[in-house]
């Protein structure tokens, strides 16, 4: 083990956190790139879109919780997690690359169906990100303590995590969707592999010692974990809704009829998200959750997220104004996508980490399918494109409410692990 990891300095977290980093910056480029090009090169519906994304939930519903429960149970090239993060880095790399070719992968092999096509790639991209993203976090769990030291290790993983994702959305507003592609090629290959040369894995996840309290600390517990699944699930239905659909929402607010000016407030708008959300977690979630708990300030975090997109969806009328209101959404981003983890990790069996970290991405895909194929159709038909954001901010508000009857750990009135 190197001298870094023993001491857990801040090099360490910075290099802990790429692999997670590189499988963001892929689902950066798929969310910034995929819908635009299937709605200006190819004219597929927004229902059709719809199908498309939901591709790759199907595939992380089944994909995850295998991956999850085999990396908890193996060991080869040194080590349970690293090599679904090796294979998982390459087949997203490669499905990026394809992104841009589903056309030309069509003719070659003369499907006839940009639509199949369409969705295959999706579908090899997103599933090769959820072979690669649950051990990417559940290696953070495998090498850090319980506590503070392991709230840093999620919390920096998002900030590196948005900092290069705002820097992919940069990319797009600046240079331009095709280039983006080529650069998350480089990007998610190198991050997903080089990291894990210098990082050190454990190869038993948990001493359990005959004493019955240590016994007893590795149990989970399922009522307060069932509770998180459902809050976080919230989160993700407004959060998907959001991504998938704020094309149709732009298109009609600010009449944007030319392709290219599409694709640059969509850039615009998510390197903000992104690039607010890099500093938030460090600055102000670590520091929050320290004096408030992790809990109270994940509620806080979200609650906020909820009154930017109702802001959005009646007050906003400029490109500018929308802009601010990302800044304001970035807090609950940067917190969703990290506090979750910290605060589930302490409630569940670390022997089975990899599994729970999969059972977890249900959350998430789940309601991505609700946003796919229930609300595209519904959003599709609307008349006012704005009930995108209020669907978005209802489904974060009930997500707040949810997070109030979860229980911070180790305060006085957090109940036993059972």
């Amino acid at each position: 083990m190197l001298t870094f990891q023993k001491k857990l300095s801040n090099s360490f977290y910075v290099l802990l956190g790429l692999p997670a980093t590189a499988m963001g910056f892929g689902l950066s480029v798929q969310i910034a790139v995929l819908s635009w090009i299937l709605r200006t090169q190819y004219n597929l519906d927004i229902h059709e879109i719809g199908i498309v994304w939901a591709a790759g939930p199907i595939a992380g519903i089944i994909g995850q919780p295998i991956v999850g429960l085999i990396s908890d149970g193996v060991w080869f090239w040194g080590g349970r997690r690293r090599p679904f993060i090796f294979i998982g880095g390459l087949l997203a790399a490669l499905s990026i690359f394809a992104l841009p070719n589903i056309g030309l992968i069509d003719h070659a092999l003369g499907i006839g169906s940009i639509m199949a096509v369409a969705i295959t790639v999706a579908l090899t991209l997103d599933l090769s990100i959820n072979i690669s993203f649950n051990p990417t976090r559940a290696i953070i769990a495998d090498v850090t303590p319980d506590g503070l030291p392991r709230t840093k290790g999620y919390t920096w993983m998002q900030a590196i995590s948005n900092f290069f994702g705002a820097g992919a959305y940069l990319i797009s507003a600046l240079l331009g969707n095709f280039t983006l592609i080529y650069v998350g090629v480089a990007v998610v290959f190198l991050f997903s592999v080089v990291p894990m040369f210098f990082i050190e894995e454990p190869r038993e996840l948990v001493n359990v010692e005959k004493d019955d309290a240590d016994v007893k600390s590795t149990r989970t517990d399922w009522n307060q974990l069932f509770r998180i699944y459902f809050a976080h699930a919230f989160s993700w239905l407004g959060i998907q809704t959001m991504f998938i659909y704020s094309f149709a929402f732009l298109e009609q607010r600010f009449t944007a009829d030319d392709h290219a000016y599409l694709g640059s407030i969509i850039g615009w708008s998510f390197f903000i998200l992104n690039a607010a959300g890099s500093v938030f977690p460090i600055v102000l979630l670590e520091p929050m959750s320290k004096k408030f708990g992790r809990v109270k300030t994940h509620f806080l975090a979200v609650a906020s997220m909820a009154v930017g997109y109702f802001i959005i969806a009646y007050f906003v009328k400029s490109t500018v104004m929308m802009y601010v209101i990302f800044v304001l959404l970035s807090i609950g981003w940067a917190a969703v996508v990290s506090l979750p983890f910290a605060i589930m990790t302490e409630k569940v069996n670390k022997k089975r980490m990899g599994f729970f970290m999969g059972i977890f991405n249900l959350s998430v895909v789940l309601p991505q399918l609700v946003s796919s194929f229930v609300l595209g159709s519904y959003i599709q038909s609307a008349h006012n494109k704005s009930i995108i954001y209020i669907i978005s901010g209802i489904a974060l508000a009930v997500s707040a409410l949810l997070w109030l009857l979860v229980k911070e750990e180790g305060s006085r009135n957090g109940e036993a692990m059972r």
